[in-house]
């Protein structure tokens, strides 16, 4: 194969460069240029290595175009398909994320097998030896007859093999390992995972598997490598877990062939990954009696609605600096919540050492649970616990008011499955008929959600 000639491109600027530079001389940057391909005109070939992922069909009338339901192919695992909105879908591509081991070969194994009992499936491994792999298979009692295996690194190997054996479903562990003999860097670096994403997602597109890149994270959480290999993809999701917990949730961070934020939840045990049928139980205390600084709320993930049970403590502080911490949940909307409760409720935390905690690991990104968050700290400030079977969720603005929430009655429901009997909701997301088995009590202001405590419970 001729060698592809590549140049250093600025990630700042996207300025070239024929050779590497500690400084950019377009932006005078430091150490931002990385090798890669240029990309040139179409008929060139080899240059042409991101433009036209789809196949180019010239200009036409939008309403002449027939959509094509994608036809998908379930997992065999519901809580991975419902992330996948529904499946796989042929010649799409999937970016799985998370943490080392924290489950991502365990659960592609799993689904493999299933998806092997109708289709053929090809399990690309670049970190681990077949032997490694089959000693896993083994412990999971997954049937190894039903997936192929390849262990290779080397890009132009795997694009023959995929092009030979013309696997339905394509697993490929890591993108990091992977390699391009069209380029001199080592594997891992910004070009070559880039380099390899392309490839690979241009096969897909061309009439190959649906395939699924295993992904690296960061300390931050954040899959790593550029940027670019989230815009490539059709599909990213993340696996997430708390190293001291067995339960793990795969979220959908973005999905062309389905709803956003869906999330999955699996148990890891010896056998591997099982599905969890009642997420919203793992988020809600077990104890019998309520207790001070508890009180569960409803957060919607995807087309899915979670009871989450919210736990805060507030303890005098012997410090001139109050502390403000909180674990799956804002620190900056915390502080914003404070200020709201002292001004329009009267209650002042200054002097309080405030933690704030969603259970079981869950992050909250929507503002639902402002409301929850700030009857949580009253109850744990008077030392008094919220009535029993009360559910509450709601958005709090600057001034006071209770905002409604997307999705109240979907939330309702939830909580009337789980046996919760009265909800403290915003005035706005009342509706006429109710939801049978929970009392909704409206309220629009942060001030009377208090009153209504102190007459109740407080």
């Amino acid at each position: 194969m001729a060698k592809v000639k590549t140049v250093y491109v600025c990630t700042e600027c996207g300025g070239q460069s024929p050779k590497w530079q500690g400084q950019c001389p377009h932006c005078n940057s430091w150490n931002t240029l990385v090798e890669s391909i240029p990309v040139t005109d179409p008929s060139s070939g080899a240059g042409n290595r991101y433009a036209g992922l789809t196949a180019a069909r010239g200009v036409m009338r939008l309403d002449r175009v027939d959509p094509v339901d994608a036809g998908r192919i379930p997992s065999g695992l519901p809580e991975f398909d419902r992330v996948l909105g529904g499946g796989f879908v042929p010649g799409a591509v999937v970016l799985l994320g998370g943490d080392p081991g924290i489950g991502k070969s365990t659960l592609l194994l799993q689904a493999l097998q299933k998806v092997g009992d109708q289709h053929s499936v090809l399990y690309v491994t670049g970190e681990e030896s077949p032997e490694q792999v089959s000693a896993r298979a083994r412990r999971l009692k997954v049937d190894g007859s039903k997936i192929a295996l390849l262990a290779e690194i080397q890009l132009e190997k795997i694009l023959a093999s995929l092009r030979d054996e013309k696997p339905l479903v394509a697993v490929i562990d890591s993108i990091q390992t992977l390699w391009s003999e069209a380029l001199n860097s080592a594997p891992g670096s910004v070009a070559q995972v880039r380099e390899c994403a392309a490839q690979l997602t241009r096969l897909a597109k061309a009439g190959g598997p649906a395939i699924v890149l295993v992904g690296h994270v960061t300390k931050e959480g954040a899959i790593a490598g550029p940027r670019v290999l989230e815009h490539i993809v059709d599909t990213v999701l993340y696996f997430e877990g708390d190293s001291g917990s067995s339960f793990r949730l795969i979220r959908a961070i973005k999905n062309r062939f389905g709803a956003v934020n869906e999330l999955g939840v699996f148990a890891m045990t010896e056998m591997g990954l099982r599905e969890v049928s009642n997420p919203s139980a793992l988020f809600l205390s077990h104890s019998g009696d309520p207790v001070p600084g508890s009180c569960v709320t409803v957060t919607q993930e995807g087309t899915r609605p979670l009871c989450v049970e919210i736990q805060a403590l507030l303890d005098e502080a012997h410090a001139p600096n109050p502390k403000r911490l909180t674990v799956g949940l804002e620190t900056n909307r915390l502080a914003m919540l404070l200020a709201v409760l002292h001004r329009h409720a009267g209650i002042a935390c200054f002097d309080q050492d405030v933690f704030v905690n969603a259970v079981a690991g869950v992050k909250i990104s929507e503002p639902a649970a402002d409301l929850a968050v700030l009857l949580a700290m009253v109850s744990s400030l008077r030392g008094k616990p919220l009535p029993a079977g009360l559910v509450v969720f709601g958005e709090v603005g600057l001034a006071g008011e209770v905002r409604p929430v997307q999705r109240g009655q979907e939330r309702l429901k939830e909580a009337a499955k789980l046996g919760f009997t009265k909800a403290l909701v915003p005035r706005a997301n009342m509706t006429r008929q109710g939801v049978e088995g929970i009392q909704a009590i409206p309220v629009d202001r942060i001030d009377k959600a208090v009153d209504w405590l102190r007459e109740h419970a407080l």
